[in-house]
C-alpha cells in the first residue's frame, strides 16, 4: 500500500525525481514510482490515477518537463492532493515546465514546487506534511528533520 505515488512523464525525469525518492526513503514512507505520460499514455494515466486511491495512495507527485501537462491531468482525475515538480529543460531552463504546472484553471488545484532537484526534494517534504496532518509518526519525523536542519545552520563555521 503506497501512500505516495510519484508519476514521471518520462524515464529521463528520474535524475530529478531521485531527490524526492531519497527523502521518502529517509522517512520510510511507502511510495511507488511510475512513468506515465499525459500525452503518450493518456488512457493508462487516467486509469492509474482513478484506481490508485483504492490501493492506498493519499498524495500524487507529478514530475514533467516541457509541455508539463501531467500534474494538471492527474488533478483532473482525482480529488487527492497533487504536487507538481517542473523538470528543467534545455530550451527554456524549466520555465516552460513551471508555467505549465503552475497555471491551472480554477477548480483544478496543483501545488507547484520549484524547478528541478530542489523542487523534487520539497515535493516529497510537502507530501509528507500532508500525510503528517493525520499521521503523528510522520509529523514527529518532520519536526525532527526541521530541528536537524536548523541545528546544521546554527553550527556552520565560516573559515576566511
Amino acid at each position: 500500500m503506497s501512500k505516495i505515488s510519484i508519476i514521471m512523464g518520462s524515464q529521463s525525469d528520474l535524475e530529478t525525481v531521485n531527490e524526492a525518492i531519497k527523502v521518502l526513503k529517509e522517512f520510510k514512507v511507502d511510495f511507488q514510482v511510475r512513468v506515465l505520460s499525459a500525452h503518450r499514455t493518456p488512457y493508462e494515466l487516467a486509469e492509474y490515477v482513478e484506481t490508485a486511491p483504492k490501493k492506498g495512495t493519499k498524495v500524487f507527485i507529478a514530475a514533467a518537463g516541457g509541455s508539463a501537462a501531467l500534474a494538471g491531468v492527474i488533478a483532473a482525475h482525482t480529488i487527492l492532493p497533487v504536487i507538481g515538480i517542473p523538470i528543467e529543460t534545455s530550451n527554456l531552463k524549466g520555465m516552460d515546465s513551471l508555467l505549465s504546472t503552475v497555471q491551472m484553471p480554477g477548480g483544478v488545484p496543483v501545488a507547484s514546487m520549484a524547478i528541478g532537484k530542489a523542487g523534487a526534494k520539497n515535493a516529497a517534504l510537502f507530501a509528507l506534511a500532508v500525510l503528517g496532518t493525520s499521521d503523528s509518526k510522520i509529523s514527529a519525523k518532520l519536526l525532527k528533520y526541521k530541528k536537524q536542519m536548523r541545528l546544521k545552520v546554527k553550527r556552520a563555521k565560516i573559515k576566511l
